[in-house]
């Protein structure tokens, strides 16, 4: 991979992939290459819709990839990297989502995710992936370590009839030992705290074997015996499913039953970890507000990913409760550079704070402003509102507001003019000393074409409205 793209600026960065609902294969790919002439190949987190996926560790000069299995409930997904150390900047060098068959791995609850550690072609010769993965997995070739052989298959096709789906090309060779009384064993690379695992085990008979040969055994856990005898068939596959909590020193071992004449094999393997329960996301009202604040002003659209979720990483403009499903609390948008009309965001129904002084916001201030149950500042200074203040407002005795530095705007003992609803004066009546006060400019709200707003802000309106998009076999490269 000869490219890459880095991240600077804001704690988050996504991207947002319109898909079909359902199971999702993500492949997140790093390579560092000392693209900054820093040898410092760093660190940092990355996200999946609101959830923490890994940590990622990039290398100096090595490849390294990270994948993971989950279901996906609206018609798009988030991706995000997050800066955890200063000056060490998130980068990435590819980016891959696929769409699975929905039989695919739905041994686990929606609810959590499949995080891949492990995906052994045993025996092959080089890495399998598309175009013999109709799902671009990739199986790296596994030799099985001392006193293990190598066998390849003689079947000349295979009949896969499991959920799962291996791709023939991985069932074309296995790995066995030389002896009957050698078992297989497979020791996990896990740290020292215990990890709820799951294990996709495929095994395919590389001989047709007669009659009086017979190749069984069984699956052993830390030495006892957890499954039924196996027997691998010759032109299929039998998969069997290990679901366990697993520790550092965890072994897994195939061994032969008493009655078998060969030893044990294996042609491919999964090992996955499981995530904690996936959150939903930020309430639905308050992202629904975000967007309508996103849509009109262009300089809110460089934030992407859930708004609240994780915790460490909420946009930097808002503050959100510590609900399960959070809610915002506080706008703080002052010094943004805003200009025209405020957007109707009263969905936001949990506000707290709202500051969006010292910015160029212009026409009345919008009745919905006076309707959040639970505002307690409103800080609208230094903008260019004009007409009188809603009585929603006024009238509110416990709010604190602040609206100095709005020449435009009627205040207590100031006289005013009625206000139409777009923001301009209606016709001028005489003063009180007999003069015509002059018409205020027209001044509208910004109105950002279709065609600037980003095509995140787009998918992010389509997670909220939940409107179906074509299926994603998607792919997407740093440039």
């Amino acid at each position: 991979m000869s490219t890459l793209r880095v991240f600077t600026s804001r704690k988050k960065n996504c991207y947002f992939i319109s898909v079909d609902k359902g199971p999702l294969l993500v492949r997140a790919s790093f390579y560092y290459g000392n693209y900054d002439r820093k040898l410092s190949p760093p660190s940092f987190d990355l996200l999946i819709d609101g959830n923490h996926w890994t940590k990622v560790i990039t290398s100096l000069d090595q490849l390294v990839y990270y994948e993971v299995v989950y279901v996906v409930e609206s018609d798009a997904t988030s991706i995000c990297l997050a800066q955890t150390q200063p000056n060490q900047f998130p980068f990435i060098s590819a980016l891959e989502v696929r769409s699975l068959d929905p039989k695919m791995y739905n041994y686990v609850d929606p609810k959590y995710a499949l995080f891949v550690r492990s995906r052994f072609a045993y025996g092959a010769s080089a890495t399998v992936r598309y175009p013999d993965d109709f799902y671009d997995r990739i199986w790296v070739p596994e030799s099985g370590g001392t006193g293990v052989i190598s066998v390849a298959s003689e079947a000349i096709s295979y009949e896969v009839d499991v959920p799962e789906e291996p791709p023939e090309a991985v069932l074309q060779n296995a790995i066995t030992t030389s002896s009957l009384s050698q078992s297989l064993t497979y020791i996990p690379d896990f740290a020292d705290k215990k990890a709820a695992i799951y294990m996709n085990l495929y095994f395919s008979e590389v001989t047709d074997l007669d009659t009086t040969q017979k190749r069984s055994f069984r699956i052993y856990i830390d030495n006892n015996p957890k499954s039924e005898p196996i027997i691998p068939p010759y032109g299929k596959v039998t998969e069997m499913l290990i679901n366990y909590t697993a520790a550092s020193n965890t072994s897994f071992s195939l061994v032969s039953t008493l009655d078998s004449t060969l030893p044990p094999l294996i042609n491919a393997m999964e090992v996955f970890s499981v995530s904690d329960p996936l959150v939903v996301g930020t309430n639905s009202k308050d992202v629904g507000g975000l967007v309508e604040l996103q849509t009109q002003f262009s300089v809110l659209q460089g934030w992407y990913g859930d708004p609240c979720l994780p915790s460490p990483y909420t946009w930097d403009w808002i503050s959100c409760s510590n609900d399960v499903i959070p809610h915002v609390t506080a706008l703080d948008l002052s010094s943004f550079g805003l200009s025209g009309q405020l957007p109707d965001f009263s969905s936001m129904d949990s506000l707290v704070t709202i500051d969006l002084h010292n910015n160029s916001l212009s026409g009345p201030i919008p009745d919905f402003l006076g309707a959040f149950p639970y505002l307690e500042e409103l800080n609208l200074a230094d903008n260019s509102f004009s007409g009188p203040i809603p009585p929603s407002i006024s009238s509110n005795k416990t709010l604190k507001l602040v609206v100095s530095g709005n020449p435009g705007l009627c205040v207590s003992g100031k006289s005013c003019k009625p206000t139409s609803t777009d923001g301009t004066k209606s016709s001028p009546t005489p003063s009180s000393g007999g003069e015509t006060s002059n018409k205020l400019p027209i001044i509208l709200g910004t109105t950002i074409p279709s065609s600037m707003i980003s095509s995140a802000i787009v998918a992010f309106i389509y997670i909220l409205r939940h409107r179906r998009k074509k299926a994603a076999i998607a792919a997407i490269a740093a440039g």
